[in-house]
C-alpha cells in the first residue's frame, strides 16, 4: 500500500492578481482524493517536476514550507493509520490529516470503493475479474439511486435506514425495470457491503436486519429427449448454424458453461484413474477443479472438427445465442434457446432423466453446494418421482 502525494496548479483559477489555486491530489489504490491547499502562486513561479516554487525568496520559500509541512502531515496521518491496523482509504487519510472522525464519516461508496480496491488485488487468488465488476455495477446503480432521490453524490452510513434499502428496492423495479433475480443479486451484494461497515465498526447496526431479500423461483427450461434427438438428427444446409448445434449438442452431453467450452484445450482431454477420457480442468467462475466424464456423443462431435481444430470452433456467446434462436425456429422449437440451456439439459434431461443420483449432478454441474442444485432441479426431480410411481402403480395393479 503505497501513498502519492502530488501538487497542481489550478489554472482555469488564475484571479485579478495573477496568482492560481495549489491543490493537493492523494492516491491510494487507485482512488484518488483531491483538495485544495488554500495556497496562491504565479505559475510562472511553479516547477511542476521538482514540485516546488522557485527562485528562491521569501514569498517562494514559504510556499514551500508550508507544502512540505502538508505532505510530512499527509504522510503522518498515512502512517497512524496503518499502525492501528484497521481498514481505511484515501478519504480516511485526508479525514485523519483534518482532523476528523473516520469513523462517523463514512459513506455508502467509501465502503464500496474500499471492498473493490481489496478485491481487485485479489483476482486471480481468491475472485475473478467478473465478480469484482459486479460490485462496480452494484455501486453504480446506487449511486444513481442516490442521485435520484435525494439529488445527491453520495450517501452517509450513518444515515442509512430500512426505508432507504427499500426505496433502493423499489427505485431498481420502477425506474431501472430490472428482473426480480437481477435485483435480488444487486441486493444481495449491497447488504454484503453493509455487513462489512457494521464489523469494521463504521455502522453501529444493521439497517438490512428486518429486510427480506425476495428469491425469485426459477424455472428450469431444458430440451425433452424429444426436442433433443432432433436436433441431433438434422443436417443444417448452413456450415455455421451446424457448428453452433454441434457446440450445443457437446454441452447437452457435458454440460460446460460457455467459457469453459470457449476455451477448451486438448491438453484439457484426459485419460481418467478408470481408463476413460474425462475433462478436466479449473471452473472460471468458482476458480475450483472441475471434472467432466466425456460421453461417447461428445466424443463423437470433437471427433468432428479434428484436426481442423484444436476442439471446438470459436464464436463469441452473442453470435452463438443468435443462431441458436435461428436453429430453434427452422426446428420449431418453442423455446427460447441459449447456451446455458445445454447445461440445464445435461442436468435434467441427460443425468436426473436418466436415474443418476442429485448428488452426482451437483459435482458434475461444478456447483460449490448441493443446496444450489437442489433448488434449481428439485421440480425436475418430482417429475421423475411422478414418473416412477406411475410405473409402479401400473405393475401393482
Amino acid at each position: 500500500m503505497k501513498l502519492s502525494i502530488l501538487f497542481l496548479l489550478r489554472k482555469n483559477k488564475t484571479n485579478a492578481k495573477g496568482t492560481c489555486p495549489i491543490e493537493c491530489r492523494l492516491t491510494l489504490d487507485k482512488q484518488r482524493k483531491p483538495f485544495s491547499t488554500g495556497i496562491f502562486i504565479n505559475p510562472d513561479n511553479w516547477n511542476a517536476q521538482r514540485q516546488k516554487a522557485f527562485p528562491p525568496n521569501m514569498d517562494n520559500n514559504q510556499i514551500n514550507n508550508q507544502l512540505s509541512l502538508i505532505k510530512q502531515n499527509l504522510n503522518q496521518a498515512f502512517l497512524l493509520l496503518q499502525v492501528q491496523e484497521k481498514e481505511f482509504d484515501v478519504d480516511d487519510i485526508y479525514r485523519y490529516y483534518k482532523g476528523e472522525n473516520i469513523k462517523q464519516d463514512k459513506t455508502i461508496l467509501d465502503m464500496f470503493n474500499l471492498h473493490i480496491s481489496k478485491q481487485e488485488k485479489l483476482i486471480g487468488i481468491t475472485t475473478t475479474a467478473v465478480s469484482v465488476a459486479k460490485f462496480y455495477q452494484t455501486r453504480n446503480h446506487l449511486k444513481s439511486f442516490i442521485k435520484y432521490k435525494y439529488n445527491r453524490g453520495d450517501f452517509m452510513l450513518k444515515e442509512m435506514t430500512m426505508a432507504f434499502i427499500t426505496e433502493f428496492e423499489y427505485y431498481l423495479k420502477a425506474e431501472k425495470q430490472f428482473k426480480q433475480n437481477t435485483i435480488h443479486k444487486t441486493l444481495q451484494r449491497f447488504k454484503q457491503i453493509v455487513k462489512q461497515a457494521v464489523g469494521l465498526d463504521f455502522l453501529e447496526k444493521d439497517p438490512f436486519l428486518l429486510h427480506k431479500n425476495k428469491k425469485p423461483t426459477k424455472q428450469v427450461i431444458f430440451l425433452s429427449p424429444e426436442e433433443l434427438a432432433k436436433l441431433e438428427q438434422y443436417k443444417f444446409a448452413s456450415v455455421r448454424l451446424q457448428q453452433v448445434a454441434d457446440m450445443f449438442i457437446f454441452c447437452c452431453y457435458t454440460g460446460l458453461p460457455y467459457q469453459e467450452m470457449r476455451s477448451l484445450k486438448s491438453s484439457d482431454i484426459q485419460t481418467g484413474f478408470d481408463g476413460n477420457k474425462w475433462i478436466v480442468l479449473t471452473r472460471q467462475k468458482t476458480d475450483k477443479p472441475y471434472s467432466i466424464p466425456l460421453l461417447s456423443k461428445a466424443q463423437k462431435i470433437l471427433d468432428r472438427y479434428s484436426p481442423e481444430y484444436e476442439v471446438l470452433p470459436v464464436i463469441s456467446n452473442q453470435r452463438l445465442n443468435a443462431y441458436l434462436k435461428e436453429i430453434a425456429e427452422i426446428l420449431g422449437i418453442d423455446k427460447n434457446l441459449t447456451h446455458h440451456m445445454a447445461r440445464k439439459t445435461f442436468a435434467s434431461t441427460i443425468l436426473l432423466y436418466n436415474d443418476i443420483p442429485m448428488e452426482i449432478v451437483s459435482e458434475l454441474l461444478g456447483h460449490s453446494e448441493i443446496s444450489t442444485t437442489q433448488g434449481h432441479y428439485a421440480k425436475v426431480v418430482q417429475k421423475k418421482i411422478s414418473q416412477q410411481m406411475n410405473l409402479l402403480d401400473r405393475k401393482l395393479k
